[in-house]
């Protein structure tokens, strides 16, 4: 597998902040434009976030499900053409009344009715058979859990019957018999999310992007994953959590945070050769081109909070490391590459980990002015195996950001940059991004907008404003595109085909230039021989 990734540039937009007329970003018209946005633009990479199932926080890393889809990306449009699902249906339905944010109320409220009406009319057929049997290793314990979670008017797992929610057996056959009609539903969510996605990532593939991905380290505690498979988690007799993941205070929130999500036993899960997280991570290589591990560090060495503590309380242990990265490369050789997000408290097992691994780290600009011309966050202070952002979904975007800078780091960032202004500023951040030696670039929309922290998409350690933000229709247009396809080109990171095609039609136009050259000098010596045989009849005729 090659580990470094090939110098280019790409965008941060996630799948939820694409236009659409159904209050969220989906798999439909606007995201085959953005594709050929993206192509003009001169762009190798589209990074997007998690696309599994949201739940409580809309929060794309606390999810349902490691394995399925998000159901609010399936485009509503492409099941009207399908014939299963009326026009009038979607638009009478209320989505909420911002083009430029997601509200999450009105989504749930109205978007599993809508799908329950496009599975009413589905026949069913060959593909969706195939679908189901090749994803049996995960689909059967996810449409249970789903369908067991409205049964249960939607508590989380630990909140249901005792023998549903130990799994015996008996429970297990019971409740697929009861819920049959459910569980056929959520099935039917996933045969369309895929079947969706799958078509447009060969799209956009097509246009020679690659998609990168990102998978959270951890999983939720109310999902399929953990109430499926409950031994690979640190739980105690009742299933609980006896600790919890997050970090302690840092960069991102002096409080720290606390995720809540439980802990894997590592142990467990060594002694079957880490089995569940092959299957993770083969599925997420069938997904994307390029995967983001979220919280990287984790794998060296991870941080514990008692379940009933708060983050300052926790402590560091030790993880499985490369036992683990071991398994990852086995499971995806091949197929897809890693990103390592190394975010986050410096430590040197996470450091040896990234270097023994080969795998690309991260740089984030916004981290890299605080008057330190040691910086590691510094383009100077670069080696080529990383990805530079100018921020990432839990940043300020970078007009944001500039209202939060002391003097000191305004004034040292103004003389790195040479810029002033703050979008002159915005600018000056992406061409540094663009012209470092880190093999690619990565830049939120927004910050290619100069949008500021209204279109923050996430503040971590809250809840109800993040995962919002919508691009309008028409906002991301020529300007941008042919700014971005510059700053492409100046710094190389325009795609390979772009300037193979470029060397080709260059050797073609020096080959057109030197046959006529040819041509002229072969009229030329004609002429010449014409005017030498001319005078030799002359000197025979007089002779």
């Amino acid at each position: 597998m090659e580990k470094r990734l090939t110098r280019g540039a790409g965008i941060l937009l996630p799948i939820s902040s694409l236009p659409s007329p159904y209050g969220i970003g989906t798999f439909g018209k606007a995201a085959y434009e953005f594709a050929d946005k993206l192509k003009k633009a001169g762009q190798t990479y589209w990074q997007v976030l998690p696309i599994g199932p949201t739940s409580y926080g809309d929060s794309p890393y606390q999810s349902f499900s490691t394995f399925a889809g998000n159901p609010y990306f399936i485009d509503l449009e492409m099941l009207i053409e399908e014939g299963i699902l009326k026009k009038e249906s979607a638009d009478t339905a209320d989505w909420g009344q911002s083009e430029d944010d997601i509200d999450y109320s009105k989504i749930y409220e109205n978007r599993f009715e809508i799908l329950r009406e496009a599975f009413s009319n589905f026949k069913g057929n060959e593909d969706y058979n195939v679908f189901v049997e090749e994803n049996s290793s995960w689909i059967e314990d996810y449409a249970l859990f789903m369908a067991c979670k409205e049964h249960f008017g939607q508590r989380e797992w630990l909140l249901w019957d005792d023998d549903i929610k130990t799994r015996e057996p008996a429970a297990i056959k019971h409740y697929s018999e009861m819920l049959g009609d459910k569980i056929e539903f959520w099935k039917f969510i996933q045969f369309k999310f895929y079947s969706q996605w799958r078509s447009l990532k060969k799209y956009v593939n097509g246009k020679g992007i690659k998609i990168i991905g990102d998978i959270p380290i951890y999983v939720a505690l109310d999902s399929s994953d953990v109430w499926a498979n409950p031994g690979q988690y640190q739980l105690d007799n009742n299933l609980k959590p006896v600790d919890v993941a997050g970090c302690p205070p840092d960069i991102f929130s002096d409080y720290g945070q606390k995720w809540g999500n439980p802990l894997y036993n590592w142990e467990i899960m060594e002694k079957d050769g880490f089995k569940w997280w092959k299957k993770r991570m083969a599925s997420a290589a069938g997904m994307y081109d390029v995967i983001r591990i979220d919280h990287f560090i984790g794998m060296a060495k991870y941080y514990a909070i008692p379940a009933d503590g708060v983050p300052s309380e926790g402590e560091y242990r030790l993880g499985p490391g490369r036992k683990l990265t071991d398994a990852i490369d086995e499971a995806i050789s091949g197929t897809a590459q890693i990103i390592a997000e190394d975010l986050g408290v410096a430590m040197p097992e996470a450091k040896k980990l990234l270097k023994e691994t080969g795998y690309p780290g991260m740089k984030v600009l916004e981290f890299a002015f605080d008057g330190n011309c040691n910086n590691e966050y510094l383009p100077h202070n670069y080696d080529k195996n990383y990805v530079v952002y100018s921020g990432t979904h839990d940043n300020e975007t970078l007009m944001g950001y500039f209202q939060s800078l002391g003097s000191k780091s305004a004034k040292y960032m103004q003389a790195y940059t040479g810029c002033h202004e703050e979008e002159e500023l915005a600018k000056g951040i992406i061409k540094l991004a663009y012209a470092s030696v880190a093999d690619t670039a990565i830049i939120q929309m927004q910050d290619i907008l100069l949008k500021d922290n209204k279109a923050r998409i996430n503040l971590p350690s809250t809840i109800g404003q993040n995962w919002r933000w919508r691009l309008k229709e028409g906002e991301f247009n020529s300007k941008e595109i042919e700014e971005l396809f510059n700053l492409a080109d100046i710094y190389y990171r325009l795609p390979e085909i772009v300037y193979r095609k470029r060397a080709y039609e260059e050797r073609r136009a020096e080959q057109s230039r030197k046959g006529i050259r040819k041509a002229k000098g072969k009229r030329i010596e004609k002429g010449k021989r014409t005017e030498r045989s001319r005078k030799k009849g002359n000197k025979k005729r007089k002779a």
